[in-house]
C-alpha cells in the first residue's frame, strides 16, 4: 500500500438509543479508538505513525491519572483531538500525544528522536520549553510581553496550536481542579493564551477560553449572566427567527445561494461591554446576529445591498474587513440594521474560506488544503496574509520558516530577548547587543566590551533574534566607541553614546584649556598654573568669581572650548598672584616674549591629531601637515585649525583676531590626515578606477567622491576627500594622478569639499 492511501475508519457507532456505560466512556477516552474518527484525512503510513505514538504515551502514562480520576492518556487524547480539528499534520498530532511524555515521565529527547524522528521530537521539546516558562505578574505590560515572547520563542506554528489545545482541554477539565489553582491558570488563559488563539486568528479557540476563564474567575457573575442570556434567548428566539425567514426569502428572490447562521456574543464579551460602557443587561444589544455566507467577494458586497433594502441600517455601524483585513486575517462584512420591533440586529457578510480563516485562523491553511486539496482557487481566500503562508506552505512545506513568517507580521516592529536571568526585554527589529546593553542601564552600555548570545561570543554589532539568551560582557576601562553610532538601532543607546562622547570631549576640552592657560601665563612670567594648595585658595576663588566660573574645571573647560580667552585669565591671575606676594619671573617673561609666534598672544600649540574632539581641522581648507596653519578658538566650540592664506580664516582675523592662537604641527604626526583634490578626467569607461588605482599605488585613502552632474559631458571634474601624511605624501599622490592617461589635471582644491 502506498503512502497516498487514504485511513478509512472502522464504524465503531453504538446502537441507536443505546446508553454508553460510565466505565464504557472512561475506556473509550483512553483508547486509541475514539481519535479514529478523526484522523480520516490522513494517509495509512501516517495514521500509523500517530497509532505507534499513541502507544508510546500510554505506556508512559501508565499508572498516572488526573484530578478527575480518569487515566492521565485521556489529556493527551483529547489534545490530540482538537488538533485532528484543525486537520494538523502526523507530526503536529504525534506530538501532541506525546507532550507530556518529557516532562513527567523521565522520556528523553534523544529517545523520542529514536523512535518518531527529530521534528516530532524538537516539537515535543519546544512544548516542553514553553511550560517552562512561568508568568508571575498580573501587570498588563508584562503579560503582553510574555504572550509575545510565547509566539516569539517558538520555532513552529504547530508548538502554538498543540499549546492552545492543551490549554483549551486543562480550561475545560479545571472544575476538578482545587479551587486554589482557579484564580491562577484562569487569569493566565485569559491574559497569556486567549490573546494568542486571537491573534492567530483561532476565533473559536478565543471565544471558548475567554468563557472558560471567565466561569472559573467570576462564577457567580458568570452564573447571573448565563441565566439571563438564556431568558434573553427564549425571549428573541422568535424574532430572530422571523429576520432569518424574511431574510432567506430576500436572497431567494434575488436568486442568490446563501447559508445563513445564528451568532451569539459570547458571557465574557457581554460582561466586558457592561463593564467597560457601564450599561445594564438590557442596554446590551448586540447579543444575537446573523452570520451569511456567499460564494464569492462580490457576492458579499452584493449581499450588503440586499440587506439594506430589507432593513434600514444603523448609521455608523458598516465596517468593512474584506478590503482592509484585520492583523491576523480576518475579513468580513459587518453591519447593523434595525429589524422588526425596533431591535437591532448585527449581519456578517463572508465566503465560506473566509468563515474558515475567521474561525481557524493560522490553522486554516491546513484546513484549507484538507477541505480543497485540488482547488486552484486558492486565492479567493482573499487575505493576502494568510495567502502568502499557503504559498510558502506549498513551496517549502517546512514548517519552521512558515512560522518565521507569520511572527515577522504579527510583530513587524520588535523581537523579544532573555536577559541571563529570565527577564524578558522588548527590542526594536534590527537591535543589536549594544542597543540591548543600553536598555539594561547607561553604566551597562557605557562600559560594555564584548558579549555572549546563547552562551556564544558575538560581535557587538549582532543582531538579536526572538529568543536569544543575551549576556553582555563588561569591563570598568571600556568606554563607548564611537563606530558604534553606525549600527545602534535604539534611541536610547545612541543618545547614551553621544553623550559620553560629548562628556569625553569636555575632558579633552579642559586638557586642552589647561595646554592654553599654562602657555598664557608662561607670557605673564608664570611658570605654572598655581594648583590647589591653600595658599592660592584665595586667588582661585577671586578669579573665578571674575570669570564667573562655578569651578577650577569649568573655567580649564571653558578656555579650551573658547568661551574664555586663555591670555585675560592669565593676566588677571597675574595681577592677583602679585598681590599675593608671588612676583613675575623676570627672566621667563623675557625669554617668552623675544620668541613667542608672530601670529600668537598665548604660545604655540603643538598639534599631532592626537586631540579628538577638542581641536576641529576645518573642512573650507583641510590642512595637512606641512602647511603653515593658524588657529582660532571659536565661542563655545574649541580650535579650529585653519591653513594661514584660508579666506575663511582671513575673514574672522578681520574681525576677531584676539581669538586666535599660534599653532604648529608636531614632528611626527600620529595619523593620517583629510585633504581635498580635484581630478579633471576624459570621460570613458574605467575612468574611475584608473583614478583610484593611482591614489592607492602612491597610498593615500579614499575618503569620499563627488561626481557632480557632469557625467554626459565629454570632460568631468571629481572631486575626492584623500588622507594622507602630509603635503609630500600629497604632491607623490597628485604627480601619480597626472601621470594617468585619463587624466587631465590633478591639484589640491582650494574651495569647500563635500564629505
Amino acid at each position: 500500500m502506498g503512502t497516498s492511501q487514504k485511513f478509512v475508519p472502522p464504524n465503531g457507532n453504538p446502537p441507536l438509543g443505546a446508553v454508553p456505560h460510565p466505565a464504557a466512556v472512561n475506556a473509550t477516552a483512553a483508547s486509541f479508538a475514539g481519535l479514529t474518527a478523526k484522523l480520516e484525512y490522513l494517509s495509512l503510513a501516517d495514521f500509523e505513525q500517530v497509532r505507534l505514538a499513541y502507544r508510546f504515551a500510554d505506556e508512559a502514562h501508565l499508572g498516572q491519572l488526573r484530578n478527575s480520576g480518569e487515566p492521565y492518556i485521556t489529556h493527551p487524547i483529547a489534545v490530540t483531538m482538537q488538533c485532528a480539528e484543525w486537520k494538523l499534520d502526523a507530526q503536529a498530532l504525534m506530538a501532541a500525544l506525546l507532550h507530556d511524555t518529557l516532562e513527567d515521565c523521565g522520556v528523553t529527547k534523544v529517545e523520542l528522536i529514536e523512535r518518531f524522528g527529530s521534528p516530532v521530537a524538537e516539537l515535543v521539546d519546544g512544548l516542553t520549553k514553553l511550560d517552562k516558562l512561568q508568568f508571575n505578574t498580573r501587570e498588563e505590560n508584562q503579560a503582553e510581553s510574555f504572550r509575545k515572547m510565547l509566539l516569539a520563542m517558538a520555532r513552529d506554528v504547530r508548538v502554538i496550536l498543540i499549546k492552545l489545545a492543551d490549554r483549551s482541554h486543562n480550561m475545560r477539565t479545571l472544575s476538578n481542579s482545587s479551587r486554589t489553582k482557579w484564580n491562577r491558570i484562569a487569569s493566565e488563559t485569559l491574559d497569556i493564551y486567549a490573546p494568542i488563539a486571537h491573534r492567530l486568528g483561532l476565533n473559536q479557540t478565543y471565544r471558548e477560553l475567554q468563557d472558560l476563564a471567565f466561569r472559573h474567575l467570576r462564577p457567580w457573575r458568570y452564573a447571573v449572566l448565563a441565566k439571563a442570556v438564556t431568558k434573553a434567548r427564549s425571549r428573541r428566539r422568535d424574532l430572530i427567527q422571523k429576520v432569518q425567514k424574511e431574510v432567506e426569502t430576500a436572497f431567494a428572490g434575488a436568486g442568490m445561494p446563501v447559508r445563513i447562521a445564528g451568532r451569539e456574543k459570547t458571557l465574557f464579551s457581554i460582561y466586558k461591554k457592561m463593564a467597560n460602557k457601564n450599561l445594564s443587561f438590557a442596554q446590551v444589544t448586540d447579543i444575537y446576529g446573523l452570520r451569511v455566507l456567499v460564494p464569492t467577494v462580490t457576492d458579499c458586497y452584493t449581499a450588503l445591498g440586499i440587506l439594506h433594502q430589507l432593513y434600514k441600517p444603523l448609521p455608523g455601524k458598516f465596517k468593512d474587513h474584506i478590503a482592509i483585513a484585520k492583523l491576523n486575517g480576518y475579513q468580513s462584512l459587518h453591519t447593523t440594521l434595525i429589524g422588526p420591533a425596533g431591535v437591532n440586529v448585527e449581519f456578517q457578510m463572508r465566503t465560506e474560506a473566509m468563515h474558515i480563516v475567521a474561525e481557524s485562523g493560522v490553522a486554516a491553511h491546513w484546513l484549507y488544503k484538507v477541505k480543497n486539496p485540488d482547488d486552484a482557487a486558492s486565492d479567493r481566500l482573499g487575505s493576502q496574509w494568510l495567502q502568502s503562508l499557503l504559498d510558502i506552505q506549498d513551496e517549502t512545506r517546512d514548517a519552521a520558516e512558515f512560522w518565521d513568517h507569520v511572527k515577522v507580521d504579527l510583530f513587524p516592529d520588535a523581537v523579544y530577548v532573555f536577559t541571563p536571568k529570565s527577564q524578558i526585554m522588548a527590542m526594536p527589529r534590527g537591535a543589536t547587543v549594544v542597543d540591548f546593553a543600553y536598555a539594561i542601564h547607561s553604566n551597562v552600555g557605557d562600559r560594555t566590551m564584548a558579549a555572549r548570545i546563547n552562551g556564544e561570543s558575538v560581535p557587538l554589532r549582532t543582531e538579536l533574534k526572538n529568543g536569544d539568551v543575551v549576556e553582555v560582557v563588561t569591563a570598568p576601562v571600556s568606554t563607548p566607541n564611537p563606530a558604534w553610532l553606525s549600527f545602534v538601532r535604539t534611541g536610547r543607546a545612541r543618545s547614551k553614546i553621544r553623550h559620553h562622547l560629548k562628556t569625553m570631549a569636555h575632558t579633552e576640552s579642559k586638557d586642552l584649556g589647561e595646554r592654553l592657560l599654562a602657555q598664557a601665563l608662561r607670557s605673564e612670567g608664570i611658570d605654572r598654573i598655581p594648583d590647589e594648595d591653600p595658599q592660592f585658595t584665595p586667588v582661585w576663588e577671586k578669579l573665578l568669581r571674575f570669570t564667573g566660573s562655578k569651578d577650577r574645571t569649568e573655567l580649564l573647560t571653558d578656555i579650551g572650548l573658547g568661551k574664555r580667552i586663555a591670555n585675560i585669565v592669565a593676566k588677571r591671575m597675574a595681577h592677583l598672584l602679585a598681590e599675593n606676594g608671588l612676583r613675575p619671573d623676570a627672566l621667563l617673561l623675557t625669554r617668552e616674549r623675544f620668541t613667542a609666534h608672530e601670529t600668537a598672544v598665548q604660545g604655540v600649540i603643538t598639534l599631532d591629531g592626537s586631540e579628538n574632539a577638542s581641536v576641529q581641522f576645518a573642512a573650507c581648507c583641510r590642512p595637512i601637515p606641512g602647511d603653515a596653519i593658524v588657529g582660532y578658538l571659536g565661542r563655545g566650540e574649541g580650535l579650529a585649525v585653519h591653513t594661514h592664506d584660508c579666506p575663511a580664516a582671513k575673514k574672522l582675523q578681520i574681525k576677531d583676531s584676539e581669538r586666535f592662537i599660534g599653532v604648529d604641527w608636531a614632528d611626527d604626526p600620529v595619523r593620517p590626515f583629510q585633504t581635498g583634490i580635484v581630478v579633471t578626467v576624459h570621460n570613458g569607461k574605467g575612468v574611475l578606477a584608473k583614478v583610484a588605482a593611482a591614489l592607492a599605488a602612491a597610498e593615500a585613502d579614499i575618503v569620499h567622491i563627488d561626481m557632480g552632474q557632469e557625467a554626459i559631458h565629454e570632460h568631468a571634474d571629481l572631486r575626492f576627500v584623500v588622507a594622507v601624511r602630509d603635503t609630500a605624501h600629497l604632491e607623490n599622490a597628485l604627480r601619480n594622478l597626472n601621470r594617468a592617461s585619463v587624466v587631465l589635471r590633478a591639484a589640491r582644491s582650494k574651495v569647500p569639499m563635500p564629505g
